[in-house]
């Protein structure tokens, strides 16, 4: 909704099922449509599915906020998936006899990167939020992930078993190292930066 208000003209409403909001509007000209897509990787797997595969979406950036791991990493830089690691099994489904890895779509990464002029590298999507194992955030954190979410390995691994292409873009809300972290207030409205940059490559 603040995105099709402050960012789309003459945005119309044309989802509102279980809250969920999307809008179709026109940014610099170009038709651009912005939802809602839950929370976590069954939120943004069923979702994603339904947009690629019923309603011919050829494409989804994800934006969103993440905490940062790594000590270079600062509140409100942008993060840039181009590989995103999980401890989810979202994998299983498709019966693979290894371990898949999901990554962006490179066009969108390339372009994303050279507009907001950051690295694009591996994220965490997690399935677990409080997790009851006191050093999981160092295991990560040692393997060079720059930060964590909940979303984006679900999202590729859609894009990728449907041919469509996936980005996930982040806005860091807080440091799991350092216990910084932004206002509810300035996750909700200050991710200006990151909307302009995903709506750029639509």
């Amino acid at each position: 909704k603040y995105i099709a208000e402050h960012f789309l003209e003459d945005a119309v409403c044309f989802n509102t099922v279980r809250n969920m909001l999307g809008y179709t509007g026109t940014y610099k000209g170009e038709k651009i449509s912005v939802m809602g897509g839950g929370m976590g990787m069954p939120s943004i797997g069923i979702y994603s599915y339904e947009l690629f595969n019923f309603y011919d979406v050829d494409q989804v950036i994800r934006i969103g906020s993440a905490g940062a791991f790594q000590d270079n990493i600062k509140l409100m830089d942008v993060v840039i998936g181009m590989g995103a690691c999980t401890d989810s099994n979202y994998a299983y489904q498709y019966g693979l006899p290894g371990t898949f890895a999901p990554i962006a779509d490179y066009e969108l990464l390339n372009r994303a990167v050279e507009t907001a002029k950051r690295q694009g590298t591996n994220v965490l999507s997690s399935d677990v939020f409080y997790n009851a194992m006191s050093n999981v955030n160092d295991l990560w954190r040692d393997m060079g992930v720059l930060a964590v979410e909940m979303e984006a390995a679900a999202l590729y691994m859609n894009a990728a078993k449907a041919g469509k292409k996936a980005l996930c873009m982040l806005t860091i809300s807080d440091h799991l190292y350092t216990g910084e972290s932004l206002s509810a207030e300035d996750r909700q409205l200050g991710f200006g930066k990151m909307m302009e940059i995903a709506l750029e490559l639509a």
